[in-house]
């Protein structure tokens, strides 16, 4: 095949979706959103679902319709980005809950679909949804009259545990909400590893399901294995890759695969990761380019037919680190150029 091979461990999926589960006294949800962060929505949601949720999250309508498609009724599937304009014949059709993030959202709300579930997004310092607490102390009374299904907020800094902001919005949310009786959520994967006390009624984990940190206890969920296509013997002094950025400085064997930037892996990437045949390392040598990659196979037995470069030694977040970024962008960006097997 001309093309990597991307392998999802749809049960492996699962494990870390029960793993995170056990850690909270709560009801545990799922985040899916950005086609379950790459992996494919369809598959991920309805391992997720036979797993035991029952209640979803994605970004915008458009996803919480393609999510109903596949899931079909009865699980609960809340829309981060709230109403927005036009929305409300999605919302209506596929029973989806927008997660109001302003006055303008709920007044658009009330107007269009009176009677529709819906939750409210709270701002507890991370300054990107959600309403502020002025808006939320002007707005409060009439939005509870409304009887919202879920409130809201999310951890800027839950990623670290020792970050004094975590502190500060468990203060502010439960200042803006103790007393309502409405269910609250608070923690992603971070914030159901700081424990307890940022659990309320509903955890809603995202990156720990796919295999990403912070949780460590997480199982791979993605292996990707790149097909070579070419092997090249380099003397000492020849380079390799746009811009001479390596030099071979022994006898080399080189080996070009089929993937690249434009395939998710990252241009940052180059320098400090590796193919592996196996155990065996080889280390990435050049740039990283749109659809290739070389690597050093010089201490292989033989030649290789593919090379992994995602596996369980080799993780999301060790390319994201390679390149300066997160587990996340290194995920979504996987690309659609690869053969998938989706493996129980």
């Amino acid at each position: 095949m001309s093309t990597g091979h991307l392998t999802i461990d749809l049960a492996a999926l699962a494990d870390n979706w029960r793993s995170l589960d056990a850690k909270t006294g709560v009801a545990t949800a799922a985040v899916v959103k950005a086609d379950g962060y790459g992996l494919g929505l369809g598959p991920v949601a309805r391992t997720l679902a036979r797993a035991g949720v029952r209640h979803f999250f994605v970004a915008i309508a458009e996803e919480g319709a393609e999510l109903r498609r596949a899931l079909g009724p009865g699980p609960e599937i809340s829309v981060f980005s709230g109403h927005m304009p036009g929305d409300a014949d999605l919302l209506r059709a596929h029973g989806l809950t927008p997660m109001i993030n302003s006055v303008d959202q709920m007044l658009r709300h009330v107007e269009q679909l009176p009677r529709h579930r819906f939750g409210i997004q709270l701002d507890t310092g991370m300054n990107r949804l959600g309403m502020e607490p002025a808006e939320w102390a002007a707005l409060r009374d009439i939005a509870l009259r409304q009887k919202p299904t879920l409130i809201m907020s999310h951890l800027a800094c839950a990623d670290e545990p020792w970050h004094g902001m975590n502190e500060h919005q468990l203060h502010v949310f439960k200042e803006l909400t103790d007393g309502v009786d409405v269910p609250r959520s608070l923690a992603a994967t971070g914030g159901i590893l700081l424990g307890e006390r940022y659990h309320f009624d509903l955890c809603r984990p995202g990156v720990g399901l796919y295999g990403g940190e912070p949780f460590d206890e997480a199982k791979a969920v993605a292996t990707l294995d790149l097909p070579v296509i070419q092997i090249r013997d380099l003397t000492p002094g020849e380079t390799v890759g746009y811009g001479n950025t390596w030099t071979a400085a022994r006898p080399t064997r080189v080996a070009t695969v089929a993937a690249g930037y434009a395939d998710g892996i990252l241009r940052g990437c180059t320098g400090g990761i590796a193919l592996y045949s196996g155990q065996t390392a080889c280390p990435v040598v050049g740039r990283v380019s749109m659809d290739l990659i070389t690597a050093d196979i010089t201490d292989l037995p033989g030649d290789p037919e593919s090379l992994s470069i995602l596996n369980r030694l080799q993780t999301v977040d060790d390319l994201a680190d390679a390149a300066g970024s997160i587990g996340y962008e290194i995920l979504t960006a996987l690309g659609h150029r690869y053969r998938r097997s989706y493996v129980e």
